[in-house]
């Protein structure tokens, strides 16, 4: 078992549709030894979201505040949908002067990529995708996988994940990890908070959404000239989607071969990243050597916050 963390809940976006699966989550984590604060999030309540605006932006201002203590992990309370609202509202400089170089892992998922998107942009701060308080810690079953690998990550200096699922590709990149849910980052597109990432490796999930408006984003990313920056894309969970008659064919396989074909990229497939009971914790920004074949493909991280 990790050793007792300090953990800060913050809610960027939604507030908890089940609170029982908030109040289950924060009670899984303290009966694990960690500390949690700032659980009073997760009874905020303003229309759909977690609280006002300036409610969930202070949320994540507060860690530039120089006279409070850092916890050591800041964890995401859901996603759904209201992190774009809070962009503007966010102190960079403050965030990047307090947590350059701090072992800090800022962690969440979903709409929570619109934070981290925006983090990496303007602060240079490298945050974690990975698994949040309700949909999660709080999920009916907990899962052992999405566990195991959310400590690995943040506590191993360097991590190899790997799939034994067969690759159309023999491939051996590296370049600098990034991604998340595919509709923040192309949302995000044309904006301040895009970082301009050169050479990387771009993972990529999405949830109840057909295969023609996943590959409407793809085009997007690819006509913004995103696509030709990076070395490869991986694919994690695309859940949700449903198709119809008139699809004639068409699914998330013929995304992924005309993806392929128009960018010449290779694409990865079965990463478990998204919105599945079982999603690794992946650190947004940090260094990646992606290998992958016939035998399946091995991710390995390395250069991103450890918790001491």
């Amino acid at each position: 078992m990790a050793r007792s963390r300090s953990i800060e809940i913050v809610a960027p976006s939604g507030y908890p549709p089940d609170a029982l699966a908030a109040e289950r989550g924060m009670a899984r984590l303290r009966a694990q030894g960690h500390e949690v604060r700032g659980g009073e999030a997760a009874l905020r309540r303003y229309l759909r979201f977690g609280g006002t605006d300036a409610e969930r932006a202070q949320d994540l201002n507060r860690l530039a505040d120089p006279a409070r203590g850092l916890p050591d992990i800041v964890l995401a309370l859901r996603g759904g949908y209201g992190a774009v609202r809070i962009l503007d509202a966010l102190d960079y400089t403050g965030l990047g002067r307090r947590l350059a170089g701090q072992r800090i892992a800022i962690c969440g998922h979903s709409d929570f990529t619109a934070v981290q998107l925006a983090l990496f942009a303007r602060a240079g701060l490298v945050t974690f995708g990975g698994p949040m308080v309700t949909a999660n810690f709080g999920a009916q079953v907990e899962s052992a996988f999405t566990l195991e690998h959310f400590w690995q990550a943040l506590e191993s200096p360097e991590f190899t994940v790997r799939e034994a699922i067969a690759q159309t590709h023999e491939i051996d990149v590296s370049g600098t990890l990034w991604g998340g849910n595919l509709a923040m980052i192309a949302a995000l597109v044309g904006t301040p908070y895009m970082p301009r990432i050169e050479g990387g490796i771009l993972f990529i999930e999405e949830v109840n959404e057909h295969p023609y408006r996943i590959e409407r984003m793809l085009y997007q990313l690819h006509l913004a000239g995103i696509l030709a920056r990076q070395r490869a894309i991986v694919l994690g969970d695309f859940t949700g989607g449903k198709l119809s008659p008139y699809d004639n064919g068409f699914d998330l396989s013929s995304v992924i071969e005309q993806i392929g074909t128009l960018t010449g990229l290779p694409i990865v497939t079965g990463l478990r990243f998204g919105h599945g009971p079982d999603i690794l914790t992946l650190p947004f920004g940090a260094r990646a050597r992606l290998q992958a074949g016939r035998d399946g493909f091995a991710l390995t991280v390395s250069g991103h916050p450890t918790l001491r």
